[in-house]
């Protein structure tokens, strides 16, 4: 298994509107070449994203299904991609303050990366997925100001 954390500048209802936004995956999920289709239901609990994901020519095309959805607190994801397997993808908000401690943790399922779970795996998958928190963090707090900047000023009182 794999674990990651990052603590999010941001409050953890403009992180979940970003994870709740199935689109804007390819924004911050390392390898996704094109989102193909977003359940509009999205991320409701069955609901699908379908990702293409790759380097160059070499893609495949993978499904996340929602198998947990606690809106502004957590998200698990079971990521298909044959003959791959599958993984587990489970996403925790936790407030820390005004800002967001995210928790990620990824683990195989089924198929072949059942098999090769263990110390080179798991490390290969924890620095991709440290890369990601952290274009998902630029994202968020870059959200964060944009939204701040749309409050007209003497919107807080006198």
């Amino acid at each position: 298994m794999s674990r990651n954390r990052r603590l999010i500048l941001s409050p953890p209802s403009l992180v979940w509107s970003l994870l709740s936004d199935g689109h804007r995956y390819g924004e911050w999920v390392s390898g996704t070449q094109q989102i193909i289709t977003v359940d509009p239901q999205w991320p409701e609990v069955g609901a699908r994203l379908g990702v293409r994901v790759g380097a160059g020519p070499l893609t495949l095309d993978d499904t996340c299904v929602v198998r947990i959805c606690e809106p502004e607190r957590r998200l698990e994801l079971e990521a298909k991609a044959e003959p791959f397997g599958a993984a587990r993808i489970a996403m925790n908000l936790i407030p820390w303050g005004e800002h967001t401690l995210f928790l990620l943790e990824w683990h195989p399922l089924r198929g072949p990366g059942t098999r090769m779970h263990g110390l080179p795996v798991d490390y290969i998958v924890s620095i991709r997925n440290g890369m990601m928190l952290t274009k998902f963090a630029r994202i968020a707090v870059s959200e964060q100001h944009r939204n701040a900047a749309d409050v007209p000023s003497g919107a807080f009182g006198r």
